[in-house]
């Protein structure tokens, strides 16, 4: 497996970054295995919650993970503030890198990442398919 390390420069919005890298031709579907870094505040939605919730910062990124296809990203990280309170959830949009974000990616060449309604979750939920 090739793994492909990125890192993100100040201002960018992380979950918009990380779903352009997930379009490049070469790795239309990826897993982020990894990442850490830095937000100026983090939008995450907690488990359960139907709203976004605005974590003011500077905040460290302490872990983050998730798939990335051609349907969007599916991504999940954890965040820590000056007072070091943890804090976890989907990633939405609006994260801006602070210092840095480094990633690393799992292209997936061999096969297809895609979202479809699940009628049992009532979400969209992940699709794997071999590529053709």
């Amino acid at each position: 497996m090739q793994l492909r390390p990125i890192r993100l420069s100040p201002g960018c919005d992380l979950r918009r970054s990380l779903e352009e890298v997930g379009l490049m031709p070469e790795s239309e579907s990826a897993f982020v295995v990894a990442g850490i870094g830095s937000l100026v505040m983090a939008t995450l939605r907690f488990a359960g919650e139907t709203a976004e919730s605005e974590i003011p910062g500077p905040l460290e990124i302490l872990s983050l993970s998730g798939t990335l296809g051609v349907s969007g990203a599916h991504l999940h990280a954890s965040v820590s503030d000056a007072s070091g309170r943890v804090y976890g959830g989907h990633l939405c949009y609006g994260n801006e890198v602070r210092t840095t974000a480094e990633v690393l990616l799992a292209p997936l060449k061999d096969w297809l990442l895609t979202r479809e309604h699940d009628p049992a979750t009532g979400y969209k939920e992940l699709v794997v398919r071999r590529r053709e």
